[in-house]
């Protein structure tokens, strides 16, 4: 579904990201783990159109993405779910959700959509009138990732969704992502400093030390290996 091929981006003249080669397959939840300042983000904003590459090419079903913009991508089916959630805070939930189908037009296909949104998470559908920024840290991420899967999308994109949450959310919010992965088909590419939630959902895992991708390989193998138990699992 998704390919980054020798992939390079900077921020001015400090380079980030050094020939990165990634792939992703429909139906997968991906993780990327690795340390603050590694790359993830930018990795995520590359493929979203909001970093632009230097060199390399993104492509999506075959086709080339790279320099298409956000919105753009949003249309053939990538979305992303920010780091700090980054909802409207001004905003009503529902209004925040009808945010998230502004490029849709099919009325039916969108009232299904919310009707499983609040499926997931009833607790937004109770506070549907209730402006985004009184909600707490968990409701707000609930509402980011609904916001995100009110454009139906094929990839979704993950940035730290457990970061500033209790313990008893974050396992209510992989929980999720388990079953968005599973009920929709929807593919997930999951950024995550929790490292040991992360690996345990998902399918595969890449690993980013300083811009580069340093070890490739199933989750499974991920979990036992000891370079990363002692990195990044406190193990």
């Amino acid at each position: 579904m998704l390919e980054l091929r020798n992939v390079n981006a900077a921020y001015g003249n400090i380079q980030v990201l050094h020939n990165i080669d990634l792939e992703i397959h429909t139906g997968e939840i991906i993780t990327l783990i690795g340390a603050n300042g590694a790359g993830k983000s930018t990795i995520l904003m590359a493929i979203s159109g909001v970093v632009p590459i230097r060199t390399g090419k993104i492509l999506f079903e075959g086709k080339r993405t790279h320099k298409m913009s956000p919105e753009k991508l949003v249309a053939l089916g990538i979305c992303q779910v920010p780091e700090g959630r980054r909802i409207f805070p001004d905003l009503t939930v529902m209004e925040n959700l009808d945010m998230g189908a502004f490029l849709r037009k099919d009325k039916a296909g969108i009232q299904e959509d919310l009707d499983y949104v609040f499926s997931l998470f009833p607790i937004l559908s109770d506070r549907q009138n209730q402006a985004g920024g009184t909600l707490s840290g968990g409701e707000q991420q609930m509402l980011a990732m609904s916001r995100a899967l009110m454009a139906r999308p094929k990839l979704l994109l993950l940035d730290e969704p457990s970061m500033g949450l209790a313990p008893l959310v974050i396992k209510q919010i992989f929980e999720i992502i388990k079953m968005i992965n599973k009920e929709h088909n929807t593919t997930i590419f999951l950024v995550e400093q929790n490292a040991n939630q992360a690996l345990h959902i998902a399918d595969r895992g890449y690993v980013i030390e300083n811009g580069v991708i340093t070890i490739s390989d199933s989750a499974e193998n991920l979990l036992h290996n000891q370079d990363i138990q002692k990195a990044y699992l406190g193990i």
